[in-house]
């Protein structure tokens, strides 16, 4: 199997200064390889409904306040980094899969685990089954590395700030109903971070208008859980966004949209680092 072009994320630092807060984007990777497309029972467009698209660009002003930006370059639809390590589907694989294999849980049996068997769309991905060196081989090379970059990019902000925010950027499709929100924001029921940093993001939205909703339907995922322990100073929090707000989700292009959106998240990330830096001073 070759490997990726691409590393299986990228890092941009901040051009100046160092604010206790790191951004993330684990779901709007692109890089299909040829080798993965031609596993595919779909056509490309069809997985990349999976995907968050352009969250990172919508983030990309991250450095300019301070912080780092994390994004995985690899698709959602091949490797997810924001689920267990091994949450996996036994009736994706060929072989047994090892009893260490989290085969049970609600993303599974939806269709959504680390390897998924259903794109985004809902249309299976695959027409065969696979090996379980297949997903080996896509979690040791994309899930573990992605989180070794966003654990030291925390303990780095830990070591330095003795606080860290994480803020985890994601996309959600419209639904079609007029009372959707906007952004949803996941504090895992208000366990994953301090009350003042979900306080802050949902005050500057509904100030621009932005209809918010907390942890319904999204109280955040693997990352959100497993790295937000605000009692060892690591505050995290999941922000859904609707992608009719930027993009037109039939033919996956931005629109005109984008950048006014992408001023608003600037303006988060901004008042983010400056509570980070309130936080760390107390």
């Amino acid at each position: 199997m070759p490997l990726a072009v691409l590393a299986p994320f990228e890092i941009i630092h901040p051009r100046h200064g160092n604010a206790p807060l790191v951004v993330a984007s684990p779901h709007s990777g692109r890089n299909y390889t040829d080798h993965f497309l031609k596993q595919s029972r779909l056509t490309p467009f069809a997985l990349r409904r999976s995907e968050d698209c352009f969250v990172e660009e919508l983030l990309q002003h991250a450095p300019d306040y301070g912080a780092s930006l994390l994004h995985a370059t690899f698709p959602r639809a091949y490797c997810d980094a924001n689920r267990e390590a091994w949450e996996l589907d036994p009736s994706m694989f060929r072989d047994m899969l090892p009893e260490w294999c989290n085969t049970s849980s609600k993303k599974v049996q939806a269709g959504f685990g680390t390897i998924a068997r259903l794109a985004g769309s809902g249309g299976l991905i695959y027409s065969r089954p696979l090996d379980f060196e297949e997903a080996e081989y896509r979690i040791r090379g994309c899930w573990y590395p992605y989180h070794a970059a966003l654990a030291s990019l925390i303990d780095g902000s830990l070591e330095k700030h003795g606080v860290c925010i994480l803020l985890d950027g994601h996309s959600m499709p419209r639904q079609g109903q007029r009372e959707q929100a906007d952004f949803v924001l996941g504090n895992a029921w208000g366990t994953s971070c301090a009350a003042e940093i979900t306080a802050t993001v949902e005050d500057i939205l509904t100030a621009h208008g932005y209809r918010v909703v907390r942890n319904m339907p999204f109280a955040g995922g693997y990352v959100t859980r497993h790295y937000g322990r605000p009692r060892k100073g690591v505050h995290a929090l999941q922000m859904e966004i609707s992608r009719h707000l930027y993009m037109d989700e039939c033919t996956l292009q931005r629109h005109q949209g984008f950048s006014s959106l992408q001023h608003v998240l600037s303006g988060i990330m901004a008042e983010l680092a400056k509570l980070g830096h309130r936080m760390a001073s107390r």
